[in-house]
């Protein structure tokens, strides 16, 4: 179907742009939701009329855009929920999660503008972009962890894997310590008894009696 546009779409055209795309596309997304419409002489015509009110609009729609941007863009949010010690979710976090957690956090934010190609399904730090416009969009990273220690752990670099594997290392360390302090102490009673008078061989620890002397 052609169609011509009524504002940018990404990997597609920018506004005014005539393009070929599938029907169901056509039907579903763009015509239904105003971003084209059917490439007629009538609308073609229609277009070129309000093309100037259109880029006004587009222009200021792209400036409030942008400065949401300025402060979205680089935000961090947290999810938790249950994940298996291998780290995989018992279930999963959605465009709608994303977009629900970011409105908490003081942005409005839609469903269809996160643009997420599969639902997350591993705990750590995922980047994610939001659409606010044709063209403007911000990053986040939505932290997704089992609690909130682990998630300030995984915004520090760390994972609570690293921390355990941190804290046996340090027993093993703690026990070879142990050993080594118990080894050294009957070194150190070993020597002793071994320096003890009348362990040295040919000293001996008998006084002799003293003879009387005769007159």
């Amino acid at each position: 179907m052609e169609l011509v546009l009524l504002q940018r779409i990404e990997k597609l055209g920018q506004m005014g742009d005539v393009v070929h795309v599938k029907d169901g596309y056509a039907r579903n997304y763009l015509l239904p939701q105003g971003k084209a419409l059917r490439a007629t002489k009538a609308n073609l015509a229609r277009f070129e009329t309000e093309r100037a009110q259109l880029e006004a609009r587009n222009l200021e729609l792209r400036k409030e855009a942008e400065a949401v941007s300025e402060k979205l863009d680089d935000q961090s949010f947290m999810i938790i929920r249950s994940a298996s010690d291998a780290g995989s979710l018992y279930g999963s976090v959605t465009a709608r999660d994303i977009a629900e957690i970011a409105t908490e956090g003081g942005f409005t934010v839609a469903r269809g503008q996160i643009a997420l190609d599969r639902p997350v399904k591993e705990l750590g730090l995922h980047t994610v972009r939001v659409i606010l416009h044709p063209e403007v969009a911000a990053t986040v990273t939505v932290n997704v962890a089992r609690s909130e220690e682990e998630a300030r752990l995984q915004a520090s670099g760390r994972s609570i894997q690293d921390v355990r594997s941190e804290e046996e290392a340090e027993a093993d360390f703690e026990i070879a310590e142990l050993f080594d302090d118990m080894g050294a102490a009957a070194a150190t009673e070993l020597e002793g008894v071994e320096g003890e008078p009348g362990d040295v061989e040919g000293e001996s620890t008998l006084v002799e009696e003293e003879t009387p002397k005769s007159e």
